[in-house]
């Protein structure tokens, strides 16, 4: 429900207290937000215009609606005069075609001024016939959302185009095309809950007021921090914070990644074939050649001064975007996923960097590899972890579901992953990154059913007989190639 007063001014992030936020950047107008992101747009007819054939064919137009609206709420017609004379504008969306580094999107961006931004009847209508047109054309879709909720001056005929606008980006996600959201300041309600947490890809402006619950309807004693874009990422609820000097380049590089060649979305493509071809594998970038011995694999993969993540993704990658965070409610540090361009083509990665991997961790590499599967992206999977998180909090977040959801994404995916074992290959962990038909290994790396430390205490061996049970478990890259668990070697750089 929409807790703004009719003239479109109202909620403000709080400021005060131990978690206080930047203040958002300076509020702008539908068509300002536009421009400021894009080289050159033209704004699409508007369903309700019964002249519009074009649109109509799309959305047919709403019935007139009876005086005051579909409740009579008393006044609600003057309130929508009002807010037509502050801002020229007939309804809380303007929807455009717009070119944003070369790359052609639908763009929905919200006029907060008109009632606060919130979804009525005839906001459903501009949204359903956007996305309709974006499905018609293949074309991504980018919200630039600011919005208070739903309008309550049209009681549940205005919440029910929440369940519409729903419909409607999943058949464009069914359909294999991007959804960017851009969270501006307030992005509260079912504006949240629909064209914002659904996208693709969320980027906030700083100091932005994120939630479902808006600031005159949450709890008098709840933190502010955590209705903030800020709180919002730390929570794995968005990808990025965003300054608005860098927004307009951030869209580009990303429907750049998410619909240039390679990609399934988009007209820059090279055709199906290219799309489907698996991610070239990366060279080894350690020391060269193969350990003698179990625990010398062991203490090799352990070696801290060994490359890790971050040094195979800058050697492989021109450019890259990241995602971030589960859309749980958690992030982990130690696995970086996200689309990188490769000679040219856009490749996707989910990353391991070393650390025991969270089970944020593999949820946010379960969702970037059917956010990959869903555009027709290939993948390239980095594994290196001694195993799955295994503390009590790790367990209250769920590390066997969150395998589970990972080993999933992975038996279900369409498009090609390729896996590298660049390190520590700890068990269950390190397994639900790796594609079960294309794991290759560098030189310093070993995958183990289980730590030697550990299978020696399980079999209640001295620890000098460490050694003796990581041979045993042959666990070096010459042993996986001999047991038929990895394809090969990966040569080096």
């Amino acid at each position: 429900m929409s807790s703004v007063s009719d003239d479109g001014h109202g909620e403000v992030a709080e400021r005060a207290g131990p978690a206080a936020v930047p203040l958002p950047c300076t509020r702008l107008t539908a068509r300002q937000a536009i421009a400021a992101v894009s080289e050159a747009y033209t704004e699409l007819t508007d369903p309700e215009d019964p002249g519009a054939a074009a649109a109509a064919s799309r959305a047919p137009a709403a019935a007139a609606f009876p005086p005051d609206g579909p409740l009579g709420w008393r006044g609600y017609d003057e309130m929508r005069a009002r807010a037509h004379a502050r801002t020229g504008e007939h309804e809380s969306v303007v929807s455009a075609l717009a070119t944003m580094g070369g790359t052609e999107a639908v763009v929905l961006s919200f006029e907060f001024r008109y009632l606060g931004g919130s979804l009525g009847e005839r906001t459903g209508d501009r949204l359903e016939a956007a996305y309709t047109l974006a499905r018609e054309r293949g074309l991504p879709v980018v919200s630039l959302i600011a919005t208070g909720g739903s309008r309550m001056q049209e009681g549940m005929r205005a919440l029910a185009q929440l369940q519409r606008v729903a419909a409607q980006s999943a058949r464009n996600r069914a359909a294999g095309l991007p959804q960017i959201a851009v969270l501006r300041d307030p992005t509260t309600g079912g504006g949240w809950a629909t064209l914002g947490a659904a996208a693709d890809v969320i980027l906030a402006l700083p100091g932005a007021q994120v939630g479902f619950a808006g600031s005159r309807v949450r709890p008098a004693d709840a933190d502010p921090y955590a209705y903030s874009a800020e709180g919002q990422l730390a929570s794995g609820h968005l990808d990025a914070v965003v300054p608005p000097d860098r927004l307009r380049a951030t869209l580009q590089h990303w429907l750049h990644l998410l619909c240039g060649a390679g990609g399934a979305a988009g007209s820059g493509g090279s055709g199906e074939e290219e799309a489907q071809a698996p991610a070239p594998l990366p060279s080894a970038r350690g020391v060269p050649g193969l350990p003698e011995s179990g625990w010398g694999a062991v203490a090799r993969a352990r070696e801290p001064r060994r490359p890790r993540a971050e040094a195979y993704l800058r050697a492989y990658f021109d450019d890259r975007q990241e995602i971030s965070g589960d859309r749980c409610g958690g992030v982990d540090p130690g696995m970086r996923c996200g689309f990188g361009r490769h000679q040219g083509r856009t490749i996707a990665f989910a990353a391991q960097c070393g650390t025991a991997t969270r089970p944020a961790g593999f949820r946010t590499a379960a969702r970037l590899i059917r956010l990959a599967d869903r555009l027709g992206i290939p993948v390239l999977t980095l594994v290196d972890t001694p195993g799955a998180a295994n503390d009590a909090a790790a367990e209250r977040a769920g590390t066997g579901a969150a395998i589970a959801d990972a080993f999933a994404a992975l038996a279900t995916a369409r498009v090609p992953v390729t896996s590298l074992l660049i390190g520590e290959g700890g068990s269950g962990g390190a397994l639900a990154l790796a594609a079960p038909d294309r794991l290759w290994a560098t030189p310093d790396s070993y995958f183990s059913v289980i730590a030697p430390e550990l299978a020696a205490a399980i079999l209640k061996r001295e620890p000098a007989q460490i050694h003796e049970t990581a041979d045993q478990l042959r666990i070096r890259p010459q042993d996986l190639l001999d047991l038929g668990v990895i394809r090969g070697i990966a040569p080096p750089a």
